[in-house]
């Protein structure tokens, strides 16, 4: 199959390969001066503005004085072949062209951070003119009319190189096939398109430098302005057994915040609010009779999934163009199939409500079969859509999903038992007392196993150390102190309520941003 799929590369003899192409880029590290040449030649080339980079050289001093190396490391998006920003990107505006180069399409991105949030190289970001996703793509439009790429063309000592993999006669095709290269974050198995040769392990590893005291780098200070800012650098004992000094990175932004935090535990209430009246229904606790289950499960549904709705729009960084998820949508993503879920879900919870308007108890009952499956998956999509941000190790939870579900019920019956004290006898009372104890100690005995047990990986190791130890130290304990303190729901009755829910939302908070909080570059 000769190899057709972009335009001959300048130098690149034509031959027959059995593979089409694919663009990849050695990084030749014992080349690099660090004179910052592709950082200024990429944003000029590509109108990236102050403030953000596609590109820009990590420096990192080993040693003792003076026994000691300054180590660089050109940091940028690795075209992964199984790329995550891919697979998480709900419109398809990051996609993977067949040469294997991951580009981007500004007309369709929405802004959702999904694929921030993905990238275990921290190498999106949101440009602040036009507010879409942005990164490197090797200068596909020059590729594509037959020019190097522009970090290659000033590159002073030939250590950027650009070629097919595929193509047995490029530099990049020899050094790759029978040299030794090293790659970032192997264990996410990504299979990155960009390969270090001659790099030390304490840049390609994020946590293996330690960070500056104070945050002075060599040529700038990076103090922690706003606790989204992920500062670089291991705060502690740096993960090699060089002495490691990182002496100059850039700061990153975790993509999520407040409103993301918020929308769990909305969308927790949203849930648990339809299922807990219900199951006490079906449990013979509550009468379809009863205005809990007619009118007051619906209406705290709806409402805190209309709040849930409006933070996911008001998250995006183009939310006029959140119809798209639903108009080009791409189904491998979870953030749209949790769209549909909860599209569907507040569907069936309306048609509820309208049976209840209607007395037409046939119609409250059809729903309710929907509506229980579609609450529990309201409640757990979270943890896949979670799951596929695989650059947060945190999340990477096989227990997130029951995790929510019990989170889901706790909501459910801290809502459920200040309305039953007004619309309900005392039995529904006393049901949605126990509900509230058994949730809150289970969401507790989960929040112990999460955080005592032995963490596969520094990175979620280094995350669970900024919830109980590091920033997020308060949120995180006044959400375990409030939640243990709503146990006591049997004996101070409604009282337990607000506890359980300021507590809930503490923690969803504390998790969702401390997940974050690890430097990824």
């Amino acid at each position: 199959m000769v190899a057709t799929a972009v335009p001959p590369y300048p130098g690149r003899v034509s031959t027959t390969a059995i593979e089409p192409a694919r663009w990849v880029k050695v990084l030749d590290q014992s080349r690099c001066i660090g004179c910052h040449a592709c950082t200024t030649a990429c944003k000029s080339e590509n109108d990236v503005p102050i403030g953000v980079t596609r590109t820009y050289v990590k420096s990192v001093d080993v040693g003792h004085f003076p026994n000691v190396r300054r180590n660089f490391q050109v940091t940028r998006c690795n075209q992964c072949e199984t790329a995550p920003c891919v697979a998480a990107c709900p419109t398809g505006a990051m996609y993977r062209r067949p040469d294997g180069i991951v580009d981007f399409d500004k007309r369709i991105c929405i802004g959702c951070k999904a694929c921030m949030a993905a990238c275990p190289y921290d190498a999106i970001f949101i440009n602040p003119e036009d507010h879409s996703a942005e990164k490197c793509n090797f200068c596909a439009h020059r590729l594509d009319i037959g020019l190097e790429p522009a970090c290659v063309t000033v590159c002073p000592t030939g250590a950027i190189l650009v070629g097919d993999l595929h193509d047995p006669t490029s530099a990049v095709s020899t050094i790759v096939h029978r040299q030794p290269v090293s790659v970032r974050r192997v264990e996410k198995e990504t299979r990155p398109g960009v390969f270090y040769k001659g790099a030390h392990q304490v840049t390609l590893d994020p946590l293996a430098a330690r960070r500056p005291e104070g945050g002075l780098f060599a040529w700038a200070t990076q103090g922690i302005e706003s606790e989204r800012l992920v500062v670089s650098g291991h705060p502690g004992h740096a993960n090699s057994s060089a002495a490691a000094l990182l002496s100059y990175d850039v700061p990153h932004r975790a993509p999520w915040g407040w409103r993301v935090s918020l929308y769990t535990f909305t969308k927790s209430v949203a849930a648990g609010a339809f299922v807990i009246p219900l199951v006490l229904v079906l449990a013979g606790w509550l009468t379809w009779g009863n205005s809990l289950a007619r009118w007051g499960a619906p209406a705290v549904a709806l409402g805190f999934l209309a709040i849930t709705g409006v933070l996911l729009i008001w998250d995006l960084k183009h939310p006029t163009r959140f119809y798209l998820i639903f108009t080009r949508h791409k189904w491998q993503s979870w953030l749209v199939r949790g769209s549909f879920v909860i599209g569907a879900y507040g569907g069936v919870v309306t048609l509820y409500l309208v049976g209840s308007i209607a007395s037409s108890l046939v119609l409250r009952q059809v729903m309710t079969g929907f509506g229980l499956p579609l609450a529990i998956a309201t409640a757990c999509y979270t943890a896949f859509l979670f799951a596929q941000a695989k650059a947060r190790d945190l999340w990477q939870s096989p227990l997130l999903a029951p995790h929510l579900a019990v989170q889901a019920v706790l909501a459910g019956a801290a809502v459920a038992l200040p309305l039953a004290e007004w619309l309900s006898p005392h039995r529904t009372v006393h049901a949605a007392e126990v509900l509230l104890l058994a949730a809150a100690a289970t969401h507790l005995l989960m929040v112990l196993g999460e955080s005592t047990l032995t963490h596969p990986t520094a990175h979620a190791h280094l995350a669970v150390k900024e919830m109980l130890t590091g920033r997020y130290f308060y949120v995180f304990w006044t959400g375990v102190v409030l939640v243990a303190a709503s146990v006591a729901a049997p004996w101070i009755g409604w009282a337990a309520a607000p506890l359980a829910l300021v507590g809930l939302l503490a923690h969803e908070h504390a998790y969702v941003q401390a997940g974050q909080a690890v430097p990824l570059a």
